[in-house]
């Protein structure tokens, strides 16, 4: 009878040890292996001293995948660390696709735990204020694996939609054209001077924020890269003080300041 191993789809969220889940934690310290993207695997590098480690460059999610699935597989306790939550555009589909294309099971198979962990939408929207409060939508700017032309529907539907919109992988060495598409997109159908916030490596040493307007959206060029995080405000969201607020709608239904009468 062979050792059932077990696999942790693991999110250490912005990297900062304050903001790791204490399942995280403990799920990498259970582990023999730990696998990731090289930067990520730096982020825990104080938490697996001692651990068969396998660092990976960039763009070969696939092979770091099956190699957490067939170490899994041998019997051993692997983490395949990734940053935010691996269900937001992470790890845990990948490894879903792949297990399912080997027909495994559930209850028979290798056990596989998605670990969740503070995504970007969390961690950036809490540096600015409380852009989130009403419905809003997240897209990504990168069209490595969905096409360009989708993209653009997806934009136009959230700019049409009203919706707060977190905007993933704004802009790269390679991809300069699409956060200017996706500004014109905005301006159709929100004021130039709907609020904008711009966060480069949340909660981590090289962290910096922005807020800014629609359209002086692109004026912080040097900011954007894949560590970035851009959020959008619909046609209710308004800066205060340097913070982004979009309101739940309470001040329809409540009187928000209470008025105390001395006696």
């Amino acid at each position: 009878m062979s050792i059932k191993g077990k696999l942790y789809v693991v999110g250490v969220g912005p990297g900062h040890h304050d903001h790791m889940t204490f399942r995280a934690k403990q799920v990498i310290d259970e582990s023999q292996v730990i696998i990731g993207y090289d930067t990520y695997v730096t982020l825990v590098e104080d938490l697996i001293a001692g651990k068969e480690v396998h660092r990976y460059p960039m763009t070969q999610e696939v092979d770091r995948a099956n190699q957490a699935i067939d170490l899994a597989e041998m019997g051993q306790v692997v983490s395949l660390v990734s940053s935010g939550d691996p269900g937001i555009y992470g790890m845990i589909g990948l490894i879903y696709e792949i297990l399912a294309e080997k027909g495994w099971d559930q209850k028979n198979g290798i056990y596989v735990e998605c670990v969740p962990g503070v995504s970007s939408l969390n961690s950036c929207a809490a540096l600015v204020g409380s852009p989130l409060m009403t419905d809003f939508a997240v897209v990504s700017m990168s069209d490595l694996l969905v096409p360009w032309d989708i993209i653009v529907k997806r934009v136009e539907a959230a700019a049409m939609g009203d919706y707060v919109t977190v905007i993933y992988n704004p802009a790269s060495k390679k991809r300069v054209h699409q956060l200017r598409d996706t500004k014109e997109i905005f301006l159709k159908h929100r004021k130039p001077s709907t609020p904008v916030a711009i966060v480069k490596g949340a909660y981590r040493g090289s962290q910096q924020v922005v807020m800014t307007t629609l359209d002086r959206m692109l004026d912080h060029q040097d900011m954007l890269g894949m560590i970035t995080t851009v959020i959008v405000g619909n046609s209710s969201t308004y800066n205060y003080k340097g913070m982004m607020i979009n309101p739940r709608g309470y001040t329809s239904k409540y009187e928000l300041v209470k008025q105390h009468t001395i006696e």
